[in-house]
């Protein structure tokens, strides 16, 4: 019997007649591999959604944005993806050291469609694919349990307006995002980057930041 589905998950099941339906479905889909499709899939995203359980047992659900396949396929059972500079919370890769079971969603908003994937993350900060992504600080190792096509109904179709500035990119120099500019972090930035709010045109507020942000700008 597998474990996929718990004793919850059976009950609403059973509530709504869909035990059979789930089995099979799940006999259909759920595969512990990456496929060929998969791997076309996944190869061709530059984002995905990252699902991570921290110590008190909260979901963290991160957004991780790259370079068209920056999530890579290393075998059949493996996808390995860079860490960027972040805001220095450390929140998907502390969760990850303190509980390796992770989720990853990739989807196309502009066909639509999506995957999901199940499995268990290992972080290296001296991985030999680190010099294949500039900018990385360390590389995400997963090794896939569960894998599977996910019906894209309910997602809304969407087209591109344009990629990230602050993806890194070799032999470029990646600008400094905004909220460093903030005047109540100014004294714990880490020493590689103090003063360099002045660099970008001068510190601000929390609130000129926030507008920002609303405004896209951030």
């Amino acid at each position: 019997m597998s474990d996929f589905y718990s004793r919850q998950h059976q009950q609403l099941q059973d509530q709504h007649d869909t035990r059979n339906l789930a089995e099979r479905i799940q006999q259909i889909i759920v595969e512990d591999r990456i496929s060929e499709q998969h791997q076309l899939f996944i190869g061709s995203r530059d984002f995905f959604f990252l699902s991570t359980v921290d110590h008190r047992g909260y979901p963290t659900c991160s957004y991780k944005g790259g370079s068209p396949g920056f999530v890579r396929v290393v075998d059949p059972q493996t996808l390995a993806f860079p860490s960027y500079d972040g805001n220095g919370m450390f929140l998907s890769m502390g969760n990850i050291k303190g509980n390796a079971k992770i989720g990853m969603l990739f989807i196309d908003f502009e066909t639509p469609h999506r995957v999901r994937a199940h499995g268990d993350a290992f972080i290296q900060s001296d991985d030999p694919l680190l010099p294949e992504y500039p900018g990385a600080e360390m590389i995400v190792r997963v090794k896939i349990s569960e894998m599977f096509f996910n019906c894209p109904r309910y997602v809304h179709r969407m087209s591109r307006s344009e990629s990230s500035k602050y993806v890194p990119q070799a032999g470029k120099d990646t600008p400094q995002p905004q909220w460093k500019r903030i005047d109540a972090i100014q004294d714990v930035l880490p020493a590689q980057v103090q003063g360099v709010a002045e660099k970008m045109g001068g510190i601000i507020t929390p609130e000129a930041y926030a507008a920002m942000v609303i405004n896209g700008e951030g």
